[in-house]
């Protein structure tokens, strides 16, 4: 009889398990927007499960081109692989848009949504206007009901903008609206997106909207464990990617204005930091101290949470968190000036390696990274730069120099009248070759190769001019080693004997 029961679960699991894998195979997922957020996280989808369908589709060709080409357009440890063994089965980039709108049962929204650059919430309010765009695409293609999935970073409470956007283009047919946000951090998006330490799924509390939610729980339950999926209302999900961001930057910080007080007292960052994140009530993670935090989200986020809060009446809460982007700038423009100071408080005409150019390591993303900031304090200096970084192109250093901190030929002043931006800043291949006769060299990302046991630091101070200065805006080189090679060594958070 046992046996007999033993063998009706089964069954009856095996049944179950059968009409989930049915039902899946019916669901074709349509992503809108092959950048750093959609690409990796449809080729992760379609990696682990393989009955459904995924299409990621761009109206930037070239980026398509580079998606189903060996050479992929943003580069992600682990992600060259995930892309081949799924690409071509079950994994496609297209421009076909509106085809792959009306096929699709789920559709993605991953398209940029930046800071405003004009008008009311300029500097501050997020700018939705690629958001509006694609629910107006989503509204003319979709001949039958989808599941409008927001991936991208938004505001609370623009789920009801995509809503209404979806019910003036096209009343007869009703979409459900769901918020997915996304919690990767590049360098790790891989296995970020693999092991998530939580997924979130958020929609409206009515039967479909329950409905909706679960087909997406659905997909990501073929490898997430369920307890990691958390479910809630629309606008707690849309809230709580903002928040998060938010919390991580402040701890940044928090810290980095610690660094500071360190510098003065002879106190350590390093050992601070420890100290406190050996406390299981703050834990250790992002209490590294550095020259500034950068990416896409932080600064983006936390200035849309500023707006948000003022445009509800919140002000003493907007200025709490407005406090948290006002010490990354302090901390970015205080490495530029003690640089300054201590290279006797002149740099013109001196040459200067910068050490990295991306906002984090094992990253090509150059978005909002401090090394553009810092570098425009030293061109105000009119100092000769060279940059060095494995993975970022000139082409991204100059574009994010002009987007970012406006600098380019026709912003930047030099000392005569010939010359040109490219002349005091420029992109390098070798390290040792763009150190002979530099003054100075300022660790700006944290790439392993230039940690003490990756580069040679005697070989660059042999040929540098003296004294030489070594500026670590990343804490990854023992400063004690690099004072023993000669360096006049400056850390984050750490006292210098040689303090000007």
């Amino acid at each position: 009889v046992l046996f007999s029961f033993v063998s009706l679960l089964a069954k009856a699991g095996s049944v179950t398990f059968h009409l989930f894998r049915e039902r899946l195979k019916m669901v074709r997922v349509c992503c809108i927007g092959a950048g750093y957020v959609g690409g990796p996280t449809m080729s992760i989808i379609a990696l682990k499960c393989p009955d459904i369908r995924v299409t990621v589709v761009d109206l930037n060709q070239q980026r398509i081109d580079a998606w189903n080409s060996d050479d992929l357009p943003i580069y992600e440890p682990g992600l060259d692989e995930v892309v081949k063994t799924a690409r071509g089965r079950n994994l496609f980039f297209s421009t076909s848009i509106d085809s792959e709108i009306a096929a699709a049962d789920v559709i993605f929204v991953c398209v940029d949504t930046p800071t405003k650059r004009h008008g009311t919430g300029a500097g501050m309010a997020s700018d939705l206007k690629n958001l509006e765009l694609v629910a107006r695409n989503i509204g003319r293609a979709a001949a039958t009901p989808k599941i409008v999935v927001e991936k991208s970073t938004v505001p609370v409470h623009t789920a009801k903008t995509i809503e209404r956007v979806l019910a003036a283009v096209n009343p007869g047919v009703t979409h459900q609206i769901l918020s997915n946000p996304e919690f990767l951090a590049e360098g790790t998006a891989v296995r970020d997106l693999l092991e998530p330490s939580r997924v979130l799924v958020g929609g409206k509390e009515t039967p479909a909207g329950r409905a909706a939610v679960q087909t997406v729980v659905d997909i990501y339950s073929q490898w997430i464990p369920k307890e990691r999926i958390l479910t809630t209302n629309l606008w707690s999900s849309e809230l709580s990617k903002l928040t998060a961001n938010a919390f991580l930057a402040q701890r940044i910080s928090s810290i980095n204005a610690i660094s500071a007080l360190c510098e003065k007292t002879g106190a350590n960052v390093e050992e601070v930091s420890r100290a406190i994140g050996s406390d299981t009530r703050i834990g250790p993670k992002f209490l590294c101290a550095s020259v500034g935090f950068g990416g896409s989200c932080f600064q983006k986020d936390i200035l849309n949470l500023v707006y948000i809060c003022r445009s509800f009446g919140l002000t003493e809460v907007a200025d709490y968190w407005a406090g948290v982007v006002k010490m990354n700038d302090y901390q970015k423009s205080r490495f530029a000036r003690n640089m300054i100071a201590s290279m006797f408080n002149t740099i013109t005409n001196k040459k200067i390696l910068i050490l990295g150019f991306a906002f984090k390591k094992d990253t090509g993303d150059v978005r909002e990274t401090a090394a553009a900031y810092v570098i425009n304090h030293l061109l105000s200096e009119k100092a000769r730069i060279q940059v060095f970084d494995p993975k970022v192109t000139p082409k991204d250093m100059y574009r994010e120099l002009s987007y970012t901190v406006g600098l380019d030929d026709n912003t930047f002043k030099p000392l005569r009248p010939n010359e040109k931006l490219s002349d005091y800043v420029s992109m390098v291949d070798d390290i040792y070759e763009a150190a002979k006769g530099a003054h100075a060299i300022a660790i700006m990302t944290e790439w392993d190769q230039f940690k003490s046991d990756q580069l040679d630091y005697q070989k660059l101070f042999d040929v540098m001019e003296k004294p030489a200065f070594l500026f670590d805006g990343r804490n990854i080189v023992d400063p004690d080693a690099m004072r023993k090679i000669g360096f006049d060594t400056y850390s984050i958070g750490k006292a210098n004997p040689n303090a000007h």
